[in-house]
């Protein structure tokens, strides 16, 4: 589960009303601090950056945790705690050196505890701090960062000028948008999240995407299964100089499990598609009536890949969402709604899949991405608006469906930055979606998958290679499927 800033809040105010005092979850947040350092790193001259909030409460317990376990630790305070404090109460409690935050404040460190101010500041970084913490990138030293890098906004993700470049956070109970949006993530590294006994909180709309959110529903054959019964997928092709990313997409709806690929074609692509392609079939069509004809049986419809973005490919849009196959529309299919994106939302329906990367999603959703919180708001609100579930694709690809529900991806790959991978990505969902699971986790397991293909591979990835690294990624999730 993922967590805002005031749901955080929220659950701290509720654990003390328990009975949990402040400084006692204080004083599991700092030691939980402390025992990830001793993990992660040898003893070491460290100094912990303190602010005088309860962020830097914190600090204090983690650098009084690591002067009794041996370590050379001084403290850099940016103020005091205010008077009866719980943070007041720990930094009374340490008993080392302490030195003014300024360019001092370094001398002779390798370890960095970035304790400032986490996700409690809600203004720019004040200007002392800033100094030190560009001091700290520019030497280089390694970083624990608690909660967060201190300039980093835990809600939307973005990081100031000077907030630090972590090689690991220490956050509690959960995460936060932070942790998993693009470039917080970066400036986070590694990310912790520990135990303080923090109350639990009513299951929450956002989640960071990881396969036991749908893998209990993932759709494995059983033992009488025959190819109709594990979904039939068309894809719709482009004329006969863009076919590839079709034929791409059918491929990958196949490996990924769907009984039954069915590339649609035009009649001038009819000879190219049926020569590259074995497995998949392969249908001419002339008309919409065709189309509706041929889509009469299918389970879901991929339509946008290489189709063009003309006039043709609108009306081949709008004659799909007549059937009752569920639609992956991507590229093409979303570009040429530009103009009229109304007349797009209202063919489409909540078992419907829209897969945007960030130029499509400002043609069908202009403004919104620049205007909201997040890309998890700005992706949420989009998937309201079209009444389908939304993919807004990227480093840190977001999916949210009508209903509220987001996940962010986090296994992403910088290698799937190639030509033909978001093709491919649309096969997936299309050919999970033909198997009849959910759209929204359909989306969520396929951009998992995907993403954990193109890893797999490394450098050299092309999108001709994903298909063929789905079955490894299967394979692991049968082995680990639920019993």
């Amino acid at each position: 589960m993922i967590l805002t800033v005031a749901e955080k809040r929220a659950q701290d105010r509720a654990t003390i009303a328990a009975g949990t005092s402040e400084a006692t979850l204080m004083r599991r947040a700092g030691e939980a601090v402390a025992r990830a350092i001793e993990t992660r790193w040898a003893p070491r001259p460290t100094v912990v950056l303190c602010g005088p909030g309860g962020n830097g409460g914190d600090g204090y317990v983690a650098a009084r945790r690591l002067q009794q376990a041996g370590w050379p630790v001084w403290v850099a305070r940016s103020g005091e705690p205010r008077a009866g404090s719980a943070a007041a109460e720990h930094a009374a409690a340490y008993t080392g050196e302490v030195r003014r935050l300024d360019g001092r404040a370094l001398a002779g460190a390798e370890l960095v505890v970035d304790a400032l101010y986490g996700a409690g500041l809600s203004r720019a970084l004040p200007a002392d701090a800033a100094a030190v913490l560009r001091a700290v990138d520019a030497a280089g030293l390694d970083v624990c960062a608690v909660d967060l890098p201190s300039g980093v906004d835990a809600d939307r993700g973005t990081a100031g000028d000077a907030s630090p470049r972590a090689r690991l956070t220490v956050t509690f109970g959960a995460k936060s948008p932070a942790h998993v949006l693009q470039p917080g993530r970066a400036h986070c590294g590694a990310v912790e999240v520990a135990d303080i006994g923090l109350l639990p909180v009513a299951e929450g709309l956002l989640h960071e995407n990881v396969p036991a959110l749908w893998a209990s529903r993932l759709p494995w054959p059983a033992v009488g299964s025959h190819k109709v019964q594990r979904g039939r997928l068309v894809v719709v092709s482009g004329p006969a100089s863009s076919t590839g990313a079709a034929r791409l997409a059918a491929r990958a709806g196949l490996r990924v499990g769907a009984g039954l690929v069915t590339v649609l074609s035009p009649q001038d692509a009819l000879r190219v598609n049926a020569v590259a392609l074995e497995a998949v079939m392969v249908r001419p069509f002339d008309t919409d009536a065709e189309l509706i004809d041929l889509v009469e049986h299918a389970d879901a419809a991929v339509i946008g890949p290489g189709a063009g973005v003309d006039e043709a490919t609108a009306a081949n849009l709008l004659a799909l969402a007549q059937t009752g196959a569920a639609l992956v529309v991507d590229a093409d299919a979303l570009t040429v709604f530009r103009e009229d994106a109304e007349s797009l939302f209202s063919a489409l329906d909540r078992d419907d899949v829209l897969t945007p990367h960030p130029g499509e999603f400002e043609r069908v959703f202009p403004g919104l991405l620049k205007e909201s919180l997040s890309r998890i708001h700005a992706c949420r609100a989009a998937a309201a608006e079209a009444g389908a579930v939304v993919v807004l694709k990227g480093a840190d690809t977001a999916i949210a469906g009508p209903d509220g529900r987001a996940v962010v991806n986090t296994n992403g790959s910088p290698w799937l930055a190639t030509a033909g991978s978001g093709d491919v990505l649309a096969g997936l969902i299309g050919g999970l979606l033909a198997q009849g699971m959910d759209s929204f986790e359909a989306a969520c397991a396929a951009v998992w998958i995907h993403a954990e293909a193109g890893s797999g591979f490394g450098p050299g990835l092309i999108a001709e290679d994903l298909p063929d690294l789905t079955p490894r990624v299967l394979g692991t999730l049968w082995r680990d499927r639920p019993q």
